[in-house]
């Protein structure tokens, strides 16, 4: 349970200097956020938390910490954590795209606190990529069915 406890307490730090650096900085938060900008956000967290955790190429990444079960679809893989402790807490972080959604959607939302603009415009690309993922498997099944 110390690993969990190093990364939650990891999390929330990091969460607590961004607030307590923020109010320093005496910038407001924004008062609302668009629904356009909250889905355009979503779509990018969706992306970057399952680019960190399937794709092949960021398994540089994840291979301190987890070892590759499978090939699965989509140049994706499955991989599974290794050793234990804080090792094991990082890798089973690292190879879920569930738990890393609320790391990267923390991400994007303190940079859209600071940087709007520059935080849409790079959501905009990783939002980009998920509908181009949608627009693939889309004709894929529409090729599929086509070809019987």
């Amino acid at each position: 349970m110390r690993g969990y406890a190093v990364l939650a307490g990891s999390y929330a730090g990091a969460t607590a200097l961004f607030a307590l650096g923020f109010r320093k900085s005496g910038r407001t938060l924004p008062s609302r956020i668009p629904p356009w900008d909250l889905l355009l956000l979503s779509a990018a967290t969706y992306k970057a938390s399952r680019l960190l955790a399937k794709d092949k190429i960021t398994a540089l990444v994840r291979a301190p910490f987890t070892r590759r079960k499978e090939a699965i679809s989509a140049s994706e893989v499955m991989d599974e954590p290794r050793g234990h402790g804080l090792r094991l807490a990082v890798g089973e972080l690292l190879a879920c795209p569930f738990c890393l959604a609320a790391w990267v959607g923390t991400s994007l939302v303190c940079g859209y606190a600071v940087a709007p603009r520059a935080t849409r415009l790079a959501a905009t690309g990783l939002s980009a990529v998920t509908l181009s993922d949608w627009l693939q498997y889309a004709w894929s099944i529409t090729q599929e069915r086509a070809e019987g």
